[in-house]
């Protein structure tokens, strides 16, 4: 068996469409090692040959909140479309071993995921708001 290329930890969903949101399908998202060789790429039990790819989108991000550098991976083939999402790593800003098209996009929040900080914020007043009512 050859070595990967490159390999990193991901997060990882089947979907079509943009899934550049944080929401439900990315709470229940695949977490894994997405590894790259010199033919394929894979995560878990997905192997995905690079003669199968249709398409391939590399988008960079900051996160909405933290500003933190991010990726998301879609690659496109015949029967699905994987998403995985990346760490800003120098890795993915050189070539890579398969044709991708790059862009810069903003990382955008669902309603679950504004409602769920919301909610976390309100709950963490609380509590300091009941620890500093009680001294």
């Amino acid at each position: 068996m050859d070595n990967p290329l490159h390999s990193c930890m991901t997060k990882a969903v089947i979907g079509d469409g943009d899934q550049l949101r944080v929401g439900p399908k990315w709470i229940t998202a695949r977490r894994g090692l997405l590894k790259l060789y010199s033919d394929r790429l894979t995560c878990g039990d997905w192997t995905i040959p690079y003669d199968d790819i249709r398409e391939a989108v590399l988008s960079s991000f900051r996160s909405p909140i933290l500003r933190i550098p991010g990726y998301v991976l879609a690659v496109r083939t015949d029967n699905e479309t994987y998403h995985f999402g990346l760490n800003g790593g120098q890795f993915w800003k050189g070539e890579l071993p398969f044709p991708v098209k790059r862009n810069q996009t903003r990382l955008r929040m669902s309603l679950i995921s504004i409602l769920a900080r919301i909610v976390l914020i309100g709950y963490a007043l609380y509590v300091v708001w009941t620890w500093m009512s009680s001294r």
